[in-house]
């Protein structure tokens, strides 16, 4: 089986988040994003704990074009430092992988 991934990106706002979804739907780098509303993030920055509302996405793609989507959704988002994380989807039906694959072609 190809190696997929799912993608977790969190962004400051729902439009910015949208933007981000389209360039990347648009370049064939995700198959599909689930926007997450409005999820409270603690963490560490610039030397104090922050407490913010962020909106999390999460992606679908194949390995192979993980480090062109952190490098459109870097381009495309306000953070100095966003979140991107991708972790293995070790497994899955057989027919959304291939609609993976097949939407991810270029």
């Amino acid at each position: 089986m190809e190696n997929f991934l799912l993608v977790f990106v969190t962004f400051a706002d729902k439009p910015q988040a949208e933007k981000c979804i389209e360039v990347l739907l648009g370049a064939r780098l995700i198959a599909c994003a689930n926007i997450v509303s409005e999820v409270h993030s603690r963490f560490h920055w610039q030397g104090s704990i922050s407490n913010e509302a962020e909106i999390l996405v999460i992606m679908k793609t194949r390995q192979k074009l993980i480090d062109e989507l952190i490098k459109t959704v870097k381009e495309n988002h306000s953070y100095q430092v966003p979140e991107i994380i991708a972790l293995p989807i070790v497994a899955g039906a057989y027919d959304y992988m291939e609609w993976i694959k097949e939407e991810t072609s270029r």
